[in-house]
């Protein structure tokens, strides 16, 4: 059995990699323990997920993002939490939130990485009439999309891919490559 490290995931919206990391973490293999959920958006569908699971969950306002980010580091501190896990947080984390958690952050980020950093990754891919998307697991530095990248997964664009089509191919290769991608992390 892996020893665990406590760790947060910061989500936005539905959690359904957050749920992928809930049921991961739940395997002697799996080298992190969900302690804690934070989300910016009060009425987030994934805190539901933290719910179910009975893993403590903080909502905080994000219109000030030094006060949001201040409160999420009294909270990180307290719980003693040394790994956070972005997975679908839609806000930027300043330099000085980086610096002062002062541990592993990553993201999972619905692009091939450099391409599409940002929102709206799917509507520029199919724009741009690529033959591949993807996504990319990638650790937080103060450049938005830009760190070190642990795990990348390609999948192929069908002719008549839409964006929501798009959308769910790329969540299925994420829910595979963001606990394998922990798993690389910690060998």
């Amino acid at each position: 059995m892996v020893k665990k490290i406590n760790a947060c995931v910061f989500i936005s919206g539905k959690g359904t990699n957050l749920a992928t990391l809930v049921k991961s973490s739940r395997k002697n293999n799996f080298p992190l323990k969900i302690e804690l959920v934070i989300s910016n958006k009060k009425d987030a569908p994934g805190l539901k997920i933290s719910k179910r699971n009975s893993i403590r969950f903080k909502y905080f306002s994000s219109k000030k993002m030094r006060i949001f980010e201040k409160k999420c580091l009294i909270e990180l501190k307290k719980r003693e939490i040394k790994f956070i896990c972005l997975a679908g947080f839609m806000r930027i984390l300043s330099k000085d939130f980086i610096k002062n958690f002062s541990h592993k952050i990553i993201n999972i980020h619905p692009s091939l990485l450099p391409k599409y950093k940002g929102t709206n990754t799917h509507a520029r891919v199919l724009r741009n009439k690529d033959r591949f998307s993807g996504c990319t697991v990638h650790y937080v530095t103060p450049k938005l999309d830009s760190g070190k990248i642990i795990k990348q997964k390609k999948v192929l664009i069908e002719k008549n891919e839409n964006e929501d089509s798009l959308k769910k191919k790329i969540l299925k290769v994420e829910h595979a490559i963001y606990p394998k991608s922990i798993i690389k992390i910690f060998k």
